[in-house]
């Protein structure tokens, strides 16, 4: 026996809110519907179309509405339904009304291949970015790296607005500190280093041999062997072209960021590396061989590695892990304080002083005549 439904519809007239499109035409039929073993599709009692249940699925629609779709029927064939009676009823019999829903499929697909390449590039950030960067690093040009740290350079300048101190009588005992330290180190004279008017506590190295020290660090030294340290420890770093990695590695981690967040050119990769040339740290295996560069520095002049760790913990001590400083950029453990002193127990012979008391204090005014 047919229900009152099918029975409404072997009569044809037409269901309330039931709208076909045959997918041939832009046509809107008001169409009825009957129910039997397949959904019949008529217009004024002919039949228009005949759709199997199970090849009927559902399509997207606004809420409120079901929009059909049938394997066999034209591709862009659509049946609209308004009446919740009629929808529940083909919902009852439709058993694969949601299977391959192309919209569905499609954003399912979408957020899983989204998904996939954020991971990716979180991986690439993690693991791929720095076996690049130590792989890279040794195959730069001396030029090129020269241009880089130009480039490094004029972005710190301006992160710290920063001036050189030009006070004669500190830059001589300054050039006279630097050239010992670089002439017993092996480094040729195209090292360039200087002293900065700024109050951050600090020294760094930049790519293509540039060694800067700031104001604040020598303000807080209590003697020249404390300075020459931190400068041979940064002369290792330098040596073991440590910026140069960290320059490609947090370009490359700016530029892969950049990339998950929508900067698809990374513009902004090499000043973000440029700033976290002095704001991030070196690895641990960078600071130690450029620990091991200073203590064999400094024995060769005679002169004791520890005062350098003396310094920075005077530094952290005084500034409570506040702002930028060298403990920040190089943080700094017992442990290698006390590997300090341990190597200058085990291998120093004490040499001459590097700066007399004059240099030494003509040193620590060489940013006094920059100063109102």
């Amino acid at each position: 026996m047919e229900s009152d439904l099918d029975q409404a519809n072997s009569a044809a007239s037409p269901v309330p809110g039931a709208v076909f499109f045959d997918g041939a035409s832009s046509r809107r039929r008001a169409v009825a519907l009957r129910l039997a073993d397949a959904l019949e599709i008529r217009e004024d009692g002919e039949l228009l179309a005949r759709w199997a249940f199970a090849d009927i699925r559902r399509a997207d629609s606004p809420s409120g509405l079901l929009r059909l779709s049938c394997l066999t029927a034209p591709a862009l064939a659509r049946l609209e339904v308004r009446d919740a009676q009629l929808i529940g009823e083909l919902a009852a019999r439709c058993d694969r009304l949601e299977q391959d829903l192309p919209n569905r499929r499609g954003v399912a697909g979408i957020v899983g291949w989204s998904l996939a390449a954020a991971v990716s590039i979180v991986l690439v950030v993690l693991f791929g970015v720095p076996q690049a960067a130590e792989r890279l690093t040794p195959l730069v040009p001396d030029s090129f790296e020269r241009r880089l740290g130009d480039v490094a350079e004029a972005q710190i300048m301006a992160v710290f607005d920063g001036k050189p101190c030009s006070d004669a009588a500190g830059q001589a005992a300054f050039e006279k500190l630097i050239g010992k330290l670089r002439d017993t180190a092996g480094l040729d004279t195209s090292v360039q280093s200087g002293v900065l008017a700024t109050a951050v506590p600090n020294a760094f190295a930049l790519p293509g041999g540039k060694v800067y020290l700031f104001d604040g660090l020598l303000e807080k030294a209590e003697s020249p062997d404390e300075i020459a340290g931190v400068l041979a420890h940064e002369l290792g770093h330098l040596r073991h072209r440590d910026s140069m990695r960290e320059l490609i590695h947090n370009g490359g981690t700016s530029f892969m960021i950049g990339l998950l967040f929508g900067d698809i050119t990374g513009s902004g990769a090499l000043i973000f590396a440029s700033r976290q040339l002095v704001t991030s740290s070196y690895s641990r295996d960078a600071e130690t061989n450029a620990d091991t560069y200073a203590i064999e520095t400094m024995h060769k002049l005679g002169r004791p590695a520890k005062p350098m760790g003396e310094l920075m913990f005077r530094v952290t001590g005084k500034e409570g892990g506040k702002g930028l400083s060298l403990v920040s950029s190089h943080p700094l453990t017992e442990d290698r304080l006390e590997r300090m002193g341990r190597a200058d127990a085990d291998t120093l012979t004490i040499g001459k002083p590097l700066l007399s008391a004059v240099e030494w204090q003509a040193l620590k005014g060489i940013c006094t005549s920059g100063k109102t």
